[in-house]
Parts: C-alpha cells; structure tokens; sequence
C-alpha cells in the first residue's frame, strides 16, 4: 500500500474523506490464491467490492466472477460486451456463476437469455427456474458448519446433505442439467474445519449421486478465506495448504474446483483517510469526530461485524478515545477504545485494510456523500 507520504499527498489533492485502492495488492493476492491452491478456479465475489476498476483488474488478470444480482452480473458482462457472440458466451459458461439460490422471476426472466450457471437449495427454486430460465445450468448449494466464522450464512442458505441428492434427481426430472455441488463455510472464516467438513460431506454426496445415476462435474467450495486483518489470522498458505490436501484426495482430476473468494482478494487492497472534523471530551473521554462513518466507508461495521483500527498520521503520545462519524446519529460510532495521540481539527487519521464490504454498502445519509476512491498507482 501507498506509504503515509503518498497517502497525505492524495488527501490534499481530492479531499477527505477518501478511499486509496492499491491495484497492484489486489492482483498480488490474486496471485496468492493461485498459487497456493493452484487446481482452484478464482471467481471473485462481486458483492465484496463491485467497483468496476476492480472488476476489470481482476478479469485482466485472469479471474472468473461470482455474482449475486443483476447490477452485478452487469458490471462484469461490460468487460465481455465486445466479444464475439460465442466467445461471450463461452465466457459466460465457463466464468460466471449466479451464485444467490434464491432469486425473484424477474433475474431469472434477465438471465435465461446468458444460459448462465445458477444456485439452487430447495425444490421451489426448481420450478422457478424451469418455469423462468430453463436454459440456466445448475448448482446444489448444501448447507456445512459455519462454526467460528465471522458472519454465518448457514441459516439463510444450503440444502440439508441429507436431501442433496434426491434434489439432484428433482431437478432431472425437471429437465435441468445439475453440473455440480457448492457450499459456502461462513465470511472471514478462520476455522480450516469447516473447509475439511465441507470437502467431506461434498464428497459423499458426489459418491451417492454418481451411485444413483447423476455424475457431479463441478465442486465450488465458496468464499469465507480470511483476510489478514490482524496477527490472530491464520496464515492463507497453512489453510490452502489443508484444503489442497482434502482437495487431492477427495476429488478426481477430473472434477472441476472453483472457489469465490471476495474479502480475501479485496480487503487489504484499500486504505482510508479521513479528516478530524470535531473534538469534546464525554464522560471523562477524548471524544473524536471525523468526517466518515458507519454510514459510509465503515458500514463494515454495522454489515460486516468488522472492527477497523483507526491510526493517525500524527506521532505523539496515546490516549484511550472514541471515535464517531459526521452524521447526527448515535449508531456512527467508529470506535469507542481506540488509541490515538492527540489530535486537532484537520489532522488526517486512517483505516488500512477496508476493501471488503465497505464502500459497497455505503450510503449517503444525512445527505452526506460517501468517499471518494481513487486507484492507485
């Protein structure tokens, strides 16, 4: 990442509140994943960060894409809009997944004309998409331990393994084509069991299936990879390291591996700086207020369960403090035990590591603008 003195010198020339995308970060963590899980197939989840410069670096790069919305499949089909029919639609095949298994008539309606590959983990989204998109290929997303993972998703989404194959056989019936599993082991995922449970109860699955007459080409085993927030973050290299090995003995070379990672590749690509807007002392506490919150680039917080520290440019002796956004509400509260010098009006404090879930689900409350990104170098 750009180093404070680059970080100042952006700050002066657009303004704060401001958020600094280090592309060459984003690829160097594309190239991470690759090369420690080197059978796995990268499609990034759009939702993570969906701003189209990212989009375009990684698809540059290589990368295939997981998209949970309309918008989104659109960002990525604009890097692809110039293709010749059937390459495009090779592309559309091969790297893109639908990955949302519940989606209304209308998306099903928008995407049957792509014969994209969809999500599916119950018996009435079978008949919405043979009713809607018929042409779509599918997945059966199944529902493994999410135990220790940051944001759980388990109770939203996946089908009991229990019933995976007889809905397998449910949407045969229907005249779909089910290419393969998919699972998901929770957001920000540090516990590498989850991923071995998961590997397992696809594999049996897959055995089942093919014993009851349906062979299972496509094993997509999520997102969840953690980023490196803090110290107490395994290391990628020792996770990949245990999936490659489940991955080599559960599944053929036949079987085709892809993955959704989001945070992983985006989370440490970007760096915020804001602005000491207001200062007061409550309750005995330094109180500080910047010009960026909860409502905008820390909605991380509220959407993410995600904690940010916040660290100053400025050196000098520490002090426990609150930090609030600008906005008139209680809930943007940055941080109510962060350590920071003191500080006055127009220093500049930031936020490393905010590309995931941040900018993405902003918003403009109180009217007030989110940050504004720029991409460097």
């Amino acid at each position: 990442m750009p180093g404070l003195r680059t970080l100042a010198r952006l700050a002066r020339k657009y303004g704060t509140p401001l958020v600094v995308v280090d592309l060459n970060v984003l690829r160097r963590n594309y190239a991470l994943f690759r090369r420690h899980l080197p059978r796995v197939q990268v499609y990034y989840a759009v939702k993570a960060n969906p701003a189209p410069a990212i989009v375009r670096a990684l698809y540059e790069a290589g990368a295939s894409f997981d998209v949970a919305s309309m918008p989104e499949f659109m960002i990525v089909y604009e890097n692809i809009k110039h293709l010749p029919d059937a390459e495009r639609q090779q592309f559309i095949w091969d790297k893109i997944v639908y990955a949302n298994p519940i989606k209304d008539t209308r998306t099903l309606k928008a995407l049957d004309p792509y014969k994209p590959l969809v999500t599916y983990d119950n018996l009435w989204e079978v008949a919405k998409i043979k009713r809607f998109a018929p042409h779509a290929g599918l997945m059966l997303r199944v529902k493994v331990p999410n135990t220790g993972s940051v944001v759980e998703l388990s109770s939203k989404f996946g089908a009991p393994p229990a019933e995976a194959v007889d809905l397998i056989a449910a949407a045969h019936r229907a005249g779909l084509v089910v290419e393969g599993l998919c699972f998901h082991v929770g957001s920000q995922c540090t516990n590498s069991e989850n991923y071995v449970q998961a590997l397992h109860i696809s594999a049996a699955i897959f055995e089942e299936a093919a014993q009851r007459g349906y062979r299972l080409k496509l094993l997509d085993i999520g997102g969840g990879f953690p980023a490196p927030y803090d110290a107490t973050v395994p290391s990628f290299a020792a996770l990949a390291g245990k999936i490659r090995a489940e991955l080599d003995r559960l599944f053929p070379p036949e079987i085709e591996i892809l993955a959704e990672p989001g945070r992983f590749l985006v989370a440490t690509a970007a760096t915020l700086v804001a602005e000491v807007i207001g200062k007061a002392v409550r309750d005995g506490r330094l109180c500080y207020y910047i010009n960026d919150g909860v409502y905008s680039t820390f909605s991380g917080i509220v959407f993410d369960h995600c904690q940010y520290r916040i660290e100053a440019f400025k050196r000098g002796p520490r002090q426990i403090c609150s930090v609030f956004g600008p906005t008139c509400d209680a809930l943007d509260t940055v941080s109510l035990a962060e350590e920071l010098p003191d500080l006055e009006l127009g220093d500049l404090v930031f936020a490393r590591n905010i590309g995931a879930y941040s900018t993405a689900s902003a918003t403009s409350f109180n009217g007030m603008p989110p940050a504004t990104i720029v991409y460097y170098p």
